[in-house]
């Protein structure tokens, strides 16, 4: 188990047991993709998949171990310099809190968790999520789960440097057990929305690795922006359809796409929460199918293997639900929501039909919706 495994990961490494413990979920997205950071709309769930971290207070220096990765760091938390990697995501999260007043104590950290990096479950952000709330806790502050989601999406912004939205660290921090959330990205609105009983989410990973540093992701903001200026309003948020088609002809021809997806995957993102809270399967699936074809034809974030794989989850499941591409993109996993009686034909079906690039088997997940974070000890 993976408390077990950071609780002696930890006394393997410092010699001492943990005095607090935290945990935060990875999420996997429904619907709503790359519009969090244009002021839109999303529907996440959390998912059992997640990072746990361990903390002992003590001395001036914070000492970590991760421990997936068998390495170190070692750091003044009062005089946090930058790093590389997985050391970037600890070092901003320590830096946020110190820039909001917070004293954070040195001492011993380790980090443990079961998300695969870039398979587009967030684990980013469940590490951030998770880090920020172990590190409060032991500063003796209680801060609201919003508030650490967005100090969270600050450290990856301003200290990581990818320009990600707010959706992953609020759907890791805020999400109900058994709910997805949607989220008003401008607002910070949340809603929670019950999953029906019979319905289940299926994570299906493509086997492509992405990463967001390689200025695909950060791009596609700009492109966002520069639209939204040229159409005239503060954000994506703010234009429709109509403001859209009436600029076709002064925008270039990429960022028109590129709002266009925005503008109708906020439009899809309502119109599913609104059926997946009447139970409606049928037309959230049917508006799933849709945003993953804007994903590829406007927005130019799949790729040939998850464009195959939601293919052939949507053949499996037919008209009761549906799948697309889910998280930043350029690989990663794909999400199908569809009945539970048929989860053993469709996973049957994919196993059958889909390798990965390696010629392996697919990784299934079918994943209850969690809870966000919480301490656990």
């Amino acid at each position: 188990m993976l408390q077990e495994r950071l609780c002696a990961g930890f006394a393997a490494r410092f010699g001492d047991v943990p005095a607090l413990v935290a945990r935060a979920p990875g999420r996997v997205n429904l619907i709503g993709e790359h519009t969090d950071y244009n002021d839109g709309f999303a529907l996440p769930v959390a998912i059992p998949l997640e990072t746990r971290v361990a903390f002992r207070p003590g001395g001036d220096r914070m000492l970590v171990c991760a421990l997936d990765f068998g390495e170190d760091d070692a750091f003044d938390p009062a005089a946090v310099a930058p790093a590389p990697g997985w050391r970037a995501y600890v070092r901003g999260v320590v830096d946020q809190l110190g820039r909001a007043g917070v004293r954070v104590p040195g001492g011993a950290l380790a980090i443990a968790g079961d998300i695969d990096r870039g398979t587009g479950l967030s684990s980013s952000a469940s590490l951030e999520v998770a880090l920020a709330t172990v590190l409060l806790a032991a500063a003796g502050e209680r801060w609201d789960p919003l508030r650490v989601a967005l100090l969270a999406q600050r450290a990856e912004c301003d200290f990581v440097g990818v320009r990600c939205g707010n959706l992953d660290q609020i759907a890791s921090a805020a999400t109900a057990a058994g709910h997805a959330l949607l989220i008003d990205c401008r607002s910070l609105d949340l809603r929670q929305i019950a999953m029906p009983a019979d319905v289940a989410v299926l994570i299906v990973q493509s086997g492509v690795v992405r990463g967001l540093l390689d200025g695909e992701y950060n791009l596609r903001r700009q492109q966002c922006e520069r639209a939204a200026r040229e159409l005239g309003v503060a954000a994506l948020r703010d234009a429709d359809a109509a403001l859209l088609a009436a600029a076709q002809g002064r925008l270039d021809p990429v960022d028109h796409r590129r709002a266009r997806h925005v503008i109708g995957d906020s439009r899809r993102t309502l119109a599913a929460a609104a059926a997946l809270a009447a139970g409606d399967l049928v037309a959230t699936g049917r508006l799933m199918r849709e945003s993953h074809v804007s994903q590829a034809e406007d927005f130019g974030i799949t790729v040939p293997h998850t464009d195959r794989l939601a293919a052939l989850l949507n053949a499996a499941i037919g008209e009761a639900g549906g799948a697309r591409q889910t998280g930043g993109g350029f690989g990663g996993a794909v999400v199908a929501l569809l009945p539970r009686h048929r989860l053993a034909d469709v996973q049957a079906a994919v196993l059958s039909d889909y390798r990965t690039p390696a010629g392996e088997p697919p990784e299934i997940t079918v994943a209850y919706p969690a809870a966000g974070a919480s301490l656990i000890r």
